[in-house]
């Protein structure tokens, strides 16, 4: 740092330099796996021993300091790309992460501009970048200075998102209504909890200091950790966004029927059937989701309620037909990406194709397992149409066997703007916005005939 830095104040509410230095280069770590290793921020967060190592308000920081950096990614990079001399990204990678880490601190977190510096410079000491403390040091002050005024010039939506994916959703849904999407998305998604108890709705809401949902959701807007939240450890209830609770509803009275979840891990909705009474048949490919899908069961007291398979629902066959499936596809889960905003730098364009393929071949085994009468219910957490609407209009043009039963608005809590002029349900992360906002989510409710 230059004569003209300010020590950072010794308070005795702050956490030890040290501590904060600590946090950080485990968040630089992550962020690092994440852009360059192309791994998912959960599964890092999930196996990383350092960030489990740190204490929860340090676990907290990081998770933030994170997900902010690449929810902002494009503005930061536009800050970065005003601020240094030379217009290309600075090298090696971990310099050009650590300032972006650092410019989301200063623009989009309430951390206090010298913090921001000072721990920026001593982390580059630190990971031997030390020749590059000057520039660390010029760049975070100069950002620190002229961000507002560079700010006003920047379009957010544009720049927080990928090119060919507002595309995408120009194609799909029209100017505005991308617009509005890509702005809901630079917002942090709340906590919903689903209970496994409807009737304890009033108890739970002022417990866990939340509040209830039209569809009978419970949503926390305050921080902390889940585990340590009362009636977690009882298995009171499970976290699960309002428009991933709303498929599971669409079958009605399942209690003492049996529902086959194709693709189940990570297991809220086959909770959902398995608290309702009934017998869910949960399947998935890999063994380690479907591991924690029977842990989430054990903690729910609900495990006598499922039977648990590991195998491909694309070729999986019942040994009878079936009068009620679940069928949530694999997606890019672009309508999750306030949750996840990893999703806008690990998607490419070409995953919709390869996705949508595995998507056609799952809807019509599960037809060809379903009895006649049966009801399958077709979701899935992306946005675009080529992984909701179009497989559908597939489906039905090819197979006359299936019919679409129309969704009505009282069954999804009565939030009639979900619902399209088709009948099926059609969530974008902006509905529900008076209450936060939801995941975007597309459902479809067929029979056999």
């Amino acid at each position: 740092m230059d004569n003209n830095s300010v020590p950072e104040p010794e308070t005795n509410t702050a956490p030890p330099r040290t501590e904060m230095l600590a946090a950080r280069q485990v968040a630089l770590h992550i962020l690092d796996q994440v852009l360059t290793r192309r791994r998912s921020l959960d599964q890092v967060l999930e196996s990383d021993e350092l960030f489990r190592s740190l204490i929860s308000r340090d676990r907290a920081f990081v998770r933030m300091l994170t997900a902010t950096t690449l929810r902002r990614l494009g503005q930061i990079d536009d800050f970065l790309g005003r601020a240094l001399e030379k217009k290309e990204p600075p090298k090696p990678p971990l310099l050009y992460n650590l300032l972006r880490m650092g410019v989301a601190q200063i623009v989009f977190m309430d951390v206090p501009d010298y913090a921001v510096v000072d721990t920026s410079v001593s982390l580059a000491e630190r990971l031997e970048l030390s020749r590059q403390k000057g520039l660390v040091n010029a760049v975070l002050r100069r950002i620190t200075r002229d961000y507002k005024t560079w700010m006003e010039k920047q379009d957010e939506v544009r720049l927080n998102t990928p090119a060919w994916l507002m595309k995408i959703w120009i194609a799909d849904y029209g100017l505005r209504i991308a617009a509005e999407i890509a702005q809901a998305n630079l917002s942090e998604a709340p906590l919903d909890i689903t209970l496994k108890n409807q009737g304890m709705l009033d108890y739970w809401t002022e417990t866990l200091d939340a509040a209830a949902l039209p569809t009978g959701a419970v949503r926390r807007t305050s921080g902390g950790q889940i585990q340590e939240l009362p009636g977690y450890d009882d298995g009171m209830w499970w976290v699960q966004d309002v428009a991933a609770a709303l498929p599971a509803r669409l079958f009605g009275d399942v209690e003492g029927k049996t529902v086959v979840d194709l693709c189940a891990a990570p297991g809220g909705k086959t909770a959902q059937l398995a608290a309702q009474g009934a017998s869910v048949i949960a399947l998935d490919r890999s063994v380690k989701r479907l591991k924690r899908l029977e842990e989430n069961m054990r903690r729910l007291r609900l495990e006598k309620n499922v039977k648990t398979e590991a195998a491909d629902a694309a070729v999986w066959k019942s040994p009878e037909p079936v009068d009620m499936i679940l069928l949530d596809v694999p997606c890019t889960a672009t309508g999750t990406i306030r949750r996840h905003p990893d999703i806008l730098y690990l998607k490419v364009e070409q995953d919709i194709a390869a996705l949508a393929a595995l998507q056609a071949r799952l809807l019509d085994n599960a037809v060809a397992m379903l009895a006649p009468g049966g009801i399958l219910v077709y979701c899935t957490c992306s946005l675009q149409k080529a992984e909701g609407e179009d497989q559908i209009d597939r489906l039905l043009n090819s197979d006359a066997s299936v019919t679409r039963v129309p969704v009505t608005a009282e069954e999804i809590g009565g939030i009639e703007g979900l619902i399209t002029e088709a009948g099926d349900v059609r969530a974008l992360p902006f509905h529900l916005a008076a209450h936060g906002g939801m995941d975007g989510f597309f459902i479809s409710r067929l029979r056999k005939d």
